[in-house]
């Protein structure tokens, strides 16, 4: 890894995203507030039909299968997940609300730099605000190509389960509401540059409006 500090990108996917989890526009760290959290992750809202409706529906309910599986990996550890698991997270979490944040850690490590602070807390408050409190939240790591498989893998659970720490320590998030997945080097943001910062990067997804969460 290059650099005294590592970048990450914290996103929620929303719908349309690409495998690599969306390609939205980073907000930066020091721009960010509760409210631009708050409105870009809260579910768009059905609107009010009579009789038929014309074109598709946003926003759609989540299958009975969906409800069911992300049950089942609330409260897992990071490295229970298996690999098809995690793909079907990644799967799941392209029909999802998005927002990127900018977070740096410090360098060959899972420390949030100070410099990041604020907009961890921005998102706390976010996900802690009515609106949002409830869901189940997906904390991804994420790296660039440098360096091994395993070695990559390790980072990115370790970079997200601090993010995870952060919340529940400070926000008193339910943990089970935040399930950590560490993706490695598997699913570069942008491609076509492997070794770039927008690479590092931690996402959190949105998996389902808090109606329908299985407590």
């Amino acid at each position: 890894m290059s650099g005294t500090t590592l970048t990450a990108i914290v996103s929620i996917v929303m719908l349309g995203a690409t495998l690599s989890f969306g390609m939205t526009r980073a907000v930066a760290a020091d721009d960010v507030t509760e409210d631009q959290i708050i409105k870009a992750l809260a579910p768009a809202k059905k609107p009010l039909t009579r009789g038929l409706s014309v074109g598709p529906q946003s926003d759609p309910a989540p299958s009975a299968a969906e409800t069911q599986f992300v049950s089942s990996i609330r409260g897992r550890a990071t490295r229970s997940l298996t690999t098809s698991e995690r793909e079907e997270i990644a799967t799941i979490a392209k029909a999802k609300p998005n927002i990127d944040l900018e977070i740096t850690f410090d360098y060959n490590s899972a420390n949030i730099s100070q410099k990041s602070v604020r907009s961890v807390q921005a998102l706390g408050r976010a996900l802690t605000n009515p609106d949002l409190k409830g869901s189940t939240f997906i904390v991804a790591g994420h790296t660039d190509a440098a360096g091994s498989d395993n070695y990559n893998q390790d980072l990115s659970e370790r970079r997200a389960d601090a993010v995870k720490r952060y919340l529940v320590d400070n926000f008193h998030i339910a943990s089970p509401d935040l399930v950590t997945v560490g993706y490695g080097k598997t699913k570069l943001k942008d491609p076509s540059q492997p070794m770039a910062e927008a690479n590092r990067r931690v996402q959190v997804v949105n998996m389902e409006n808090k109606a329908t969460a299985s407590k």
